[in-house]
């Protein structure tokens, strides 16, 4: 019976022309802040848990995950490298790769790096790197969100 109402839950899912998103997505704030009136752990919702997903994926290197090592893609190590075109390219296809397979509720419509206008505190030199992805949520194809992520190297 549980699947006869989890396919009528999709099927009216489908059909609702509604402007109002029918999923919540929830995660739990990985800052670990406390809830003002319930004292648990608080929760991120929607696109703000979506972009924090995005940001941990991009930072996150292969291996540093336990009980998934496959999971990352390595972009830190990009810092030490001569940046060039081919560079970037493979950045980008890195990053749209890892966000495509391990976030399924974002599609990326694009992935800028060190784009035109660079602001002066940014500088290739110092391994530092600003990236910004684009990406819509499947359930609501029409707005684009963006998360900007800077990485730099610790020392």
């Amino acid at each position: 019976m549980a699947t006869t109402v989890n396919r009528g839950y999709q099927d009216a899912q489908i059909i609702n022309e509604s402007p109002r998103s029918n999923y919540i997505y929830k995660d739990l704030n990985l800052f670990f802040t406390k809830h003002p009136m319930t004292s648990d752990v608080s929760k991120v919702t929607d696109v703000q848990a979506i972009k924090r997903s995005i940001r941990n994926l991009i930072l996150t290197n292969k291996g540093e995950r336990l009980f998934h090592p496959e999971i990352g893609g390595n972009v830190h190590g990009a810092l030490f490298e001569l940046y060039t075109p081919i560079t970037k390219v493979e950045l980008q296809s890195t990053i749209e790769e890892v966000v495509g397979v391990y976030e399924p509720r974002a599609v990326i419509t694009e992935v800028s790096i060190n784009e035109e206008a660079r602001p002066p505190h940014m500088d290739l030199d110092e391994n530092k790197l600003n990236i910004t992805v684009f990406f819509y949520l499947i359930n609501e194809p029409t707005k684009i969100h963006e998360v900007d992520v800077l990485l730099k190297r610790l020392r």
